[in-house]
């Protein structure tokens, strides 16, 4: 592990950043791999699955997100966390918009169940774009924190970048499946569904070359950058995972799935941070 973190502290942050969401990427595509072995997934252990995404999101918001961009500001008391407050409602807000514009459909929804505009879209589109919607704010995390590394801010660590795209990669893999088996349920092919669940994975590496990239141009934002990216990752999981999970009447396992996966998190953060 200290090879890997004194491999990311010597390349470009933007480097770094891509490298990192590549590997959460690819972990997202391992889930999808399933597929070719997998027609179905049991309900109980896929809304277990979501639910330790949704704990692994949480987590991330507050231990690699929130806690340094509040101490990396400035000030005292109440000033000291305006740019968290602003930067958070911000994220939140920006993931409210991107909900209401762009079409999707969630996992374990009716199609009459669609939301943003209207659109001829099919149900597999809508389900890969409402998996992609989680994983614009991951990319965008991760990419953040490396440029926080980068540019030097107290608080923000390779070792806690490094831990955020672990942990972020560990929790893309029940959402790659997420993806691939419901499709190959409805009779798409075992190579479109892998396809499909992979793809939807591919605008974290872009959301982290913007987020890195942005926070070294601007670097007074990155408070604020940090809060937007837990911002839109809360606004996810409150929205979209957590009724996913209590369709089904697994809520028992969907909430200790949580619990797990916020451990995990916090210890990768904590131990790594």
């Amino acid at each position: 592990m200290e090879s890997i973190i004194e491999y990311f502290q010597s390349i470009d942050p933007i480097l770094a950043a891509l490298y990192a969401t590549l590997f959460t990427w690819g972990l997202t595509a391992l889930g999808a791999a399933l597929v070719f072995f997998f027609k179905n997934m049991n309900r109980t252990v896929l809304d277990g699955m979501l639910g330790f995404t949704g704990g692994v999101m949480v987590a991330a918001s507050f231990w690699s997100l929130l806690a340094p961009g509040i101490e990396m500001s400035p000030g005292e008391g109440f000033v000291k966390v305006i740019p968290a407050a602003v930067g958070f409602l911000l994220g939140a807000l920006f993931l409210f918009g991107l909900d209401k514009v762009l079409p999707h459909l969630h996992i374990n929804f009716k199609e009459s169940e669609k939301e943003g505009i209207k659109t001829p879209w099919h149900k597999t589109t809508l389900l890969t774009l409402a998996i992609t919607l989680h994983n614009i704010p991951e990319g965008l995390a991760v990419g953040v924190l490396f440029g926080g590394v980068a540019a030097g801010f107290d608080g923000a660590t390779i070792g806690g970048a490094v831990a955020l795209a672990m942990g972020i990669g560990l929790q893309n893999f029940p959402e790659g499946i997420a993806v691939s088996m419901p499709l190959r349920g409805m009779g798409m092919s075992r190579r479109k569904s892998f396809m499909y669940g992979q793809a939807s994975a591919i605008v974290e590496p872009i959301a982290a070359v913007l987020g890195a990239w942005a926070v070294l141009t601007f670097q007074p934002i990155l408070p604020y950058a940090l809060a937007f990216a837990a911002g839109a990752m809360i606004f996810v999981v409150i929205e979209e995972v957590v009724p996913e999970t209590q369709r089904a009447g697994n809520a028992d396992i969907a909430t200790l799935g949580f619990i797990g996966g916020f451990i995990i998190m916090m210890t990768l953060d904590v131990g790594l941070g």
